[in-house]
C-alpha cells in the first residue's frame, strides 16, 4: 500500500467503491523501483507494459466491495483480465484514476507473468482480514 495513500485517504480524497480505479500492469525488469514510496500512476508510465490489446493506463477494476472482518476494514475487488493480449508484466500499480491517478498500491508479481494473444487475468486475494488485496487493521 502506498505510504501517500494512507494519508490521502485520512483526508477524503478516495473513494474506493464509486471512484474510477485502474489497475495498469508494469513491464517485466523495470528500469524504476516502484513500492510504497510510489505516488502516481505517472511514476510508472515510462516502466508501463505494453503489446498487442494492451492499453497504456490499464483497465478498470469493477466490482469494488468495501466490508469489515473483525476489526479490520477491506476493500476487493473482481478479478481483472486484460483480454486477448500480448504482452507480459513483473507487477502492477492500483491507482485512482478519480482523483488526479493517486497511487493506492504497487504489486510485485514475484516474478514475470505473461499472455500471448491470449488473456492476461489479475487475481486478487480472498477478502479476508489477512488478505484482502487493500486491508487497514
Amino acid at each position: 500500500m502506498c505510504t501517500s495513500f494512507k494519508s490521502e485517504l485520512l483526508g477524503g480524497v478516495h473513494d474506493l467503491d464509486t471512484d474510477s480505479i485502474k489497475l495498469a500492469l508494469i513491464k517485466a525488469s523495470p528500469s524504476g523501483t516502484y513500492d510504497a514510496t510510489t505516488t502516481n500512476y505517472s511514476d510508472v508510465t515510462s516502466d508501463e507494459s505494453s503489446g498487442t490489446n494492451y492499453t497504456a493506463g490499464g483497465n478498470v477494476l469493477d466490482s469494488a466491495a468495501i466490508s469489515v472482518s473483525g476489526t479490520t476494514a477491506i476493500v476487493d475487488f473482481a478479478d481483472e483480465t486484460f483480454a486477448d493480449v500480448t504482452t507480459s508484466a513483473d507487477g502492477c500499480i492500483i491507482y485512482n484514476a478519480g482523483q488526479s491517478n493517486k497511487a493506492i498500491a504497487v504489486v510485485d508479481f514475484g516474478g514475470t507473468v505473461s499472455a500471448t494473444a491470449g488473456d492476461l487475468t489479475i487475481e486478487f486475494p480472498a477478502a479476508g482480514a489477512s488478505t484482502a488485496i487493500i486491508r487497514i487493521a
